[in-house]
């Protein structure tokens, strides 16, 4: 074959760029966007040292650049410097005001064999050296030769890095006595998105990475048992060391745990993906992790039912890190106290893997669409696990986020996560008002729509990174309503849901109710009305969802006239005579953040207690 002239190759790059270009354009008149995300492919050989908490790494990264700009430079993530005093992680935890109990001032204090650090040896792009230089937990890379689009490109890298005393989710030596918890264990390419780079320095919070292939091999003490990211391939004992060999297709990350006490116990799903449980061979953990699997199997049964299959072919639950940390198919948690506890937190990490690990929202952005999904879901699955058969598994999250927002000034989930002001903020936004979102799209939308919807989100997104504009598209898909104004007031705002009842008049016909929307929040209305002989659901719908909702309740319903938002009071007309009314409720399953629900039935409830229907 005859060798093709430099020109013609640079032509050939150039017309694969323009076709790219050209398919994206046509391709906004049948989708209204044109979709592309990087792609990595790792291939890693790790030498440990556990007698200095070192290991030497030689890292193949193969890096495809699916999007239609030309890249001059890269980054790489080197989590491991953050364990060190001055880092931004180590002043962020000194003068935040509500410092994380885990963190506060250690890292100032840890010693030089105790840091860890990421030294870099050296970087070649295609058999050449690069220029890079590290910044904090960033290596800057300026490239060899540019990576145009739709080309690919490979560094080779040898790395020594330094284990250091575990502080917050990695290191060695946690609390309850196991030796490694290796998670942000590694240089990692940063992920470059329609948004750019996201090469954000770490100071404990969120991450956001690439979908790719992990191929693995680590090399350590024969004692040692490993689990987690991947599948097992192999284990080969040369010399004095041991090694395990691991691969994983179609994730952003890569974590492990050792430690030579472990013990191991399988267990599998109903569609069979294989469940593994590490945990320190110790009398008294071995009755709770025991019962705990058997509810860790009916979790995954749930989840694979009502919001979309998981997708691999297993996954590892173990006893590591500070508390609980969730990876791509697997999870760190804390080993020790009660069954409940055990069982919750096994609960709640595993099913991130949904949410942080196959949708992959960037959670530096939108932390709540991670936490407050998983928090949705865990008390979803928790009541069924149970059997509590609660009309509204979320009452706890709405009552956490309501008493937040009285006592404290809150932040917009438009928040940066490194950037709120305060823990206590990050973990409310995250976490309760995150869950609420969810549980008030249900309440707009309607039971039926909302869990198809969640998951035809799971289906249509998986693996591509998906924010909320994709999820307000499925929604309003499968609900037929438009959902911009909820959206909007409740992502981008700190407005708030406040209804009263404020007059319950006869007049003589018939029985007139008047609500006033005190909150900056407006939304479709609910209202229960009791008498000696029946129930009546009055439904409001906002006018500016265009349409109602589908009821699946067996329950009179009555459809009154569209609320329009600018409209600060509604008069409801009720059929049944102002004797005969036993009480008044709006919202009786607290599926709204009401915010004050002292005035939100009558007779009023002067007490300001939550009244729920049975």
């Amino acid at each position: 074959m005859a060798e093709v002239g430099q020109g013609a190759v640079s032509l050939i790059v150039n017309m694969k760029h323009v076709f790219w270009i050209l398919s994206c354009f046509l391709s906004l008149f049948v989708d209204a966007q044109c979709y592309w995300q990087q792609s990595v492919a790792y291939e890693m050989e790790i030498d440990f040292d556990h007698t200095k908490h070192r290991f030497n790494g030689a890292q193949k990264l193969t890096y495809t650049n699916n999007s239609p700009d030309t890249l001059n430079r890269v980054f790489y993530h080197l989590y491991f410097n953050a364990f060190q005093p001055g880092s931004a992680m180590d002043v962020r935890s000194r003068t935040i005001a509500d410092p994380d109990e885990r963190i506060k001032d250690r890292i100032v204090a840890l010693k030089p064999d105790e840091i860890g650090y990421h030294h870099i040896k050296s970087l070649r792009q295609d058999g050449k050296k690069v220029t890079h230089k590290v910044e904090g937990t960033v290596l800057v890379v300026e490239l060899a030769k540019p990576i145009l689009p739709l080309e690919s490109t490979v560094f080779e890298m040898e790395f020594e890095s330094q284990v250091p005393v575990q502080i917050r989710r990695s290191g060695r030596n946690n609390s309850e006595g196991v030796d490694y918890t290796m998670t942000q264990w590694y240089p990692k390419m940063a992920e470059y998105d329609r948004d750019g780079w996201h090469s954000d320095a770490y100071i404990a919070r969120e991450f956001h990475g690439v979908f790719g292939s992990f191929d693995v091999k680590i090399k350590i003490d024969p004692t040692y048992v490993i689990g987690g990211t991947g599948v097992l391939q192999a284990t080969e004992t040369n010399s004095d060391k041991k090694q395990w060999h691991f691969k994983a297709n179609n994730v952003h990350d890569f974590a492990w745990a050792a430690d030579p006490k472990f013990v191991r116990k399988q267990a599998k799903t109903a569609r069979g993906t294989e469940l593994n449980f590490y945990h320190l061979d110790d009398e008294k953990l071995h009755a709770n992790w025991n019962q705990m699997i058997p509810k860790a199997v009916e979790m995954f049964d749930i989840m694979d039912a009502t919001f979309g299959e998981y997708p691999y072919p297993q996954f590892s639950v173990m006893q590591a890190g500070d508390g609980g940390m969730e990876y791509p198919m697997c999870t760190m948690i804390s080993g020790t106290g009660s069954l409940g506890g055990l069982t919750s937190v096994t609960v709640h990490e595993a099913i991130h893997n949904w949410y942080y690990g196959v949708l992959a929202t960037n959670e530096l952005k939108y932390p709540w669409m991670d936490e407050g999904f998983t928090t949705y879901a865990q008390n979803f699955v928790l009541d069924s696990i149970y059997r509590r058969g609660s009309v509204n598994p979320q009452i706890r999250s709405v009552a956490s986020y309501v008493n937040y927002v009285k006592n404290a000034d809150e932040e917009p989930l438009t928040t940066h996560a490194d950037h709120y002001e305060l823990n206590s903020g990050y973990g409310n936004a995250a976490y309760s008002k995150g869950c609420v979102f969810l549980n008030q799209l249900q309440y707009i939308i309607g039971d039926q729509a909302f869990f198809s919807g969640m998951k035809q989100y799971f289906n249509q997104w998986k693996f591509k990174h998906p924010t909320p504009t994709d999820l307000k598209g499925v929604m309003e898909s499968v609900s037929g309503l438009e959902l911009d104004w909820y959206f909007e007031a409740w992502i981008g705002t700190t407005k708030q849901v406040d209804y009263a009842i404020r007059q319950v008049i006869f007049d003589g016909k018939s029985t007139k109710v008047l609500i006033e929307r005190v909150g900056g929040i407006a939304l479709p209305l609910e209202v229960l009305v009791r008498t000696e002989k029946e129930e009546v659901l009055y439904y409001i719908p906002l006018e500016s969802m265009r349409g109602e909702k589908h009821f699946d309740k067996d329950q009179k319903i009555v459809v009154k006239p569209d609320w329009v938002w600018t409209y600060h009071y509604y008069e409801l007309t009720i059929d049944q005579k102002f004797d005969q009314v036993k009480s008044i409720m709006i919202d009786p399953l607290v599926m709204t953040a009401d915010v004050d629900r002292r005035q939100n039935s009558y007779p009023w409830d002067k007490e300001g207690t939550v009244i729920q229907s049975n």
